[in-house]
């Protein structure tokens, strides 16, 4: 289940990545739901060309998650989420902790995802234009085809808008990146305190 998730999450979250590299703008005047599909088909060229020419190498999905991925999805608004209410317990260094150890757990995750998975050639994507919007938040709902499937994956993307459209959840049969993330956090919570679950993440990031 949740390496299901990741694959459909790196997925959408490159193709919102590498929207900067492509002709479509990212802004108001556009649905949530047309920029996701666009933005989708044009990384699955990306990456199937990237595997034609056998670049496709752990380090070089590392540097395009960095530099493409990171910018474009909402990593605040994700760790705050996901947090909850411990999230104004804490300082401004606390809070970037969990931030960066967001930042590399996805670095980790969809890297090594995106470099095992190779049946890109097989997926098919499509678009519910009926999205819900509220403020500066919409939630898209995609339908993903693996291998001509005829009963595609539904998927919900939660995206907000500040200055263009970023994503800051993906859920799949109930289950969000944020809940993943939140049910890891809340357990060494309840058990040690979140001091401790700081500290813990603090040295974890000073290894890598």
């Amino acid at each position: 289940m949740i390496k299901t998730l990741l694959i459909i999450g790196s997925i959408l979250s490159m193709n919102m990545a590498l929207a900067t590299n492509n002709v479509l703008p990212i802004d108001n005047s556009n649905s949530p739901s047309a920029v996701a599909l666009s933005i989708f088909e044009n990384t699955l060229s990306s990456i199937k060309n990237l595997r034609k020419q056998q670049q496709a190498t752990p380090e070089n999905i590392k540097v395009l998650i960095k530099e493409k991925l990171l910018p474009n999805i909402a990593i605040k608004v994700s760790t705050q989420l996901t947090l909850k209410k411990h999230w104004h317990n804490l300082n401004i260094q606390q809070q970037q902790i969990f931030q960066d150890y967001i930042v590399k757990s996805l670095i980790k995750d969809y890297a090594g995802v995106l470099g095992s998975y190779d049946k890109f050639d097989s997926v098919k994507i499509s678009a519910d234009p009926n999205v819900k919007r509220k403020d500066d938040k919409a939630i898209v709902k995609l339908f993903i085809s693996l291998n001509n499937d005829p009963k595609p994956t539904r998927i919900s993307i939660k995206m907000i808008y500040s200055q263009q459209w970023r994503v800051y959840d993906v859920v799949f049969s109930g289950v969000s990146l944020i809940k993943t993330y939140g049910a890891q956090f809340d357990s060494h919570i309840k058990r040690k305190g979140i001091d401790s679950l700081t500290e813990k993440l603090t040295k974890k990031l000073a290894k890598d």
